[in-house]
């Protein structure tokens, strides 16, 4: 099998199966249970570790984890005793217990990497959510603005409204802020949203008087 098929865990067997001459004794437990019994899932999925082990060895290896600091939980799994752990940073600390560098760094680029690709997509899905909800706010003070256009005129509007609402018709893809900055003298975009929400209220409200559906 071509070594770029291999899963994670047949890598790391492979890195731990190597002789490490003066290895401590704890460090080398800690292989010897990952060889007999333990198992990584794939970083680029999930974030898994086990060792599958006897009682005896199992109370052990959580005692000599627990010495390096990593705190691993324990189960039962068709009367068998499995140590395992699901934190990230974790497993990079029993990859360094059981001198795995290679692995771990693995490790490391792929969970660096899958955090990147997460954290920008929730960028690109909150940027969106937001321009979404900037266009439909947009339509709807445009669909305001004509109504009272057709209905009573824009020249029936107090001038400060009448300006935002010719404004907002004649560049309806402008954001408030630049909206804001044509005026003279120009407004921030809250002022600008403000007079928008009364554009859009006075709509309603000759929408109710004519019972406009």
């Amino acid at each position: 099998m071509p070594a770029s098929k291999k899963s994670f865990t047949a890598l790391v067997r492979q890195e731990v199966a190597k002789d490490m001459p003066g290895i401590d004794d704890k460090r080398a437990f800690v292989r010897a249970c990952f060889l007999a019994g333990g198992t990584i899932s794939d970083p680029h999925h999930s974030y898994h570790l086990d060792f599958i082990l006897d009682e005896a060895k199992m109370l052990k290896l959580t005692r000599t984890l627990q010495g390096f600091g990593v705190g691993a939980k324990v189960t039962q799994r068709r009367g068998v005793s499995v140590v395992y752990i699901k934190e990230a940073s974790e497993i990079v600390d029993i990859l360094n217990v059981m001198m795995a560098h290679k692995s771990l760094l693995l490790f490391e680029n792929i969970r660096v990497e899958k955090d990147l690709r997460n954290n920008l997509n929730r960028k690109v899905n909150f940027e969106t959510a937001n321009l979404n909800k900037t266009i439909s706010a947009a339509l709807e003070q445009i669909e305001a603005i004509e109504f009272i256009e057709q209905h009573v005129g824009l020249e029936q509007l107090a001038e400060p409204l009448e300006k935002i609402a010719r404004l907002r018709l004649q560049y309806d893809a402008a954001s408030l802020e630049e909206i804001g900055a044509m005026l003279s003298p120009p407004i921030g975009k809250s002022g600008v949203n403000h007079r928008l929400r009364k554009i859009c209220e006075i709509a309603n409200s000759i929408k109710g008087e004519i019972q406009v559906d």
